[in-house]
């Protein structure tokens, strides 16, 4: 077996995991905005608090997802590379 398709071949599949990252920040976010959406009809007055509190947890969130795509784009980068 030669070793550079070795390195390939884990590389493809450290991708497709690391791509996997995004699910949860996904499901997390649709949570947050459900929450969001049911605490402003509670309590129309609180809007802005609401709204900036979900668009910074929204962001700290969706890094996570961001570092899941960085990974795979570097390990098929370099990847193919080896």
């Amino acid at each position: 077996m030669n070793p550079d398709s070795l390195v390939q071949g884990l590389s493809a599949i450290g991708a497709g995991l690391a791509i996997l990252a995004g699910i949860g920040p996904g499901i997390s976010e649709g949570m947050a905005t459900a929450a969001a959406v049911s605490g402003v009809a509670r309590n129309p007055e609180a809007t802005k608090k609401i709204r900036s509190t979900l668009l910074i947890g929204c962001a700290m969130t969706e890094t996570s997802a961001l570092y899941g795509l960085l990974i795979a784009i570097l390990l098929i980068v370099f990847g193919i590379m080896a």
